[in-house]
């Protein structure tokens, strides 16, 4: 009977803990459901209005030029638009020029999603992961390698912006470190990405299939693969290092 008992006991833990999870921290999983799904519409919403009105963006004031690098910068904060949206129609419209003002837009979309996430959550996703002591464990070591962990995020082009800059603010990570770690991480990707808008022959064909060529396809293959087996590398250290110091502090 123990043996069944057992693995009875062991299957409830997750079910326990999933059923907790969502009930203590609903507004937070429903905000990052929703930056998931909202660059698709943005996106999608954004291409259609771009091939209709193609001059749209040209032949803008300097006031203007400002008030679009400020919009883009809420756009992805709030994941109506994704980043490498952004990066290829800054490219396109406002060439090498712009690309500093993509830079900051980057930084203040950072900030601005940083001190929403805060906001909405209050803590609420660390205050319930102190139940289990595990998990608890694993996302302290992880704050250790903050730094480590934004560049990989940032480094990813199939990571959404929005979303991997609301995770990183739940867990609380330094707000000066996870601001130069960002713009540091998603400088390699954000180059790429803008200087095929630079070369595009049209807004349209620039957003929606954008021609990168053999070697643009190796590049960010190749920046997925470092992302995914950094990250993996990250999560198993930090889980590993959990494990030593729970077993040194129950001896």
């Amino acid at each position: 009977m123990a043996g069944p008992l057992v693995h009875l006991a062991r299957c409830r833990l997750p079910m326990r803990f999933l059923r907790d999870l969502f009930r203590t921290n609903f507004s937070t999983l429903l905000s990052m459901g929703l930056l998931v799904a909202m660059p698709v519409v943005g996106s999608s919403s954004l291409t259609w209005i771009l091939y209709r009105n193609q001059d749209l963006l040209q032949q803008l004031t300097p006031v203007q030029v400002g008030l679009y690098f400020v919009l883009i910068a809420f756009t992805m904060a709030f994941a109506l638009t994704p980043t490498t949206f952004v990066a290829l129609v800054t490219g396109f419209y406002f060439g090498w020029l712009g690309f500093p003002g993509m830079v900051v837009s980057y930084a203040l979309a950072a900030l601005v999603g940083y001190a929403i996430a805060s906001a909405l959550d209050h803590g609420k996703m660390l205050t319930f992961l102190h139940h289990f002591p595990k998990a608890d464990a694993v996302m302290r070591e992880l704050k250790n390698e903050s730094w480590q962990l934004i560049l990989l995020t940032r480094l990813s082009p199939v990571l959404p912006f929005a979303l991997m800059t609301f995770v990183l603010a739940v867990m609380r990570v330094d707000r000066k470190r996870f601001l130069l770690a960002s713009v540091l991480g998603m400088l390699p990707r954000s180059l790429f990405f803008y200087w095929l808008g630079t070369k595009a022959q049209d807004v349209f064909s620039a957003v929606s299939d954008p021609d990168s060529g053999t070697a643009g396809k190796l590049l960010v293959a190749a920046l997925i693969v470092v992302s995914v087996f950094g990250l993996y590398w990250l999560f198993n250290r930090a889980l590993n290092r959990a494990l030593q110091k729970g077993q040194k502090n129950s001896v």
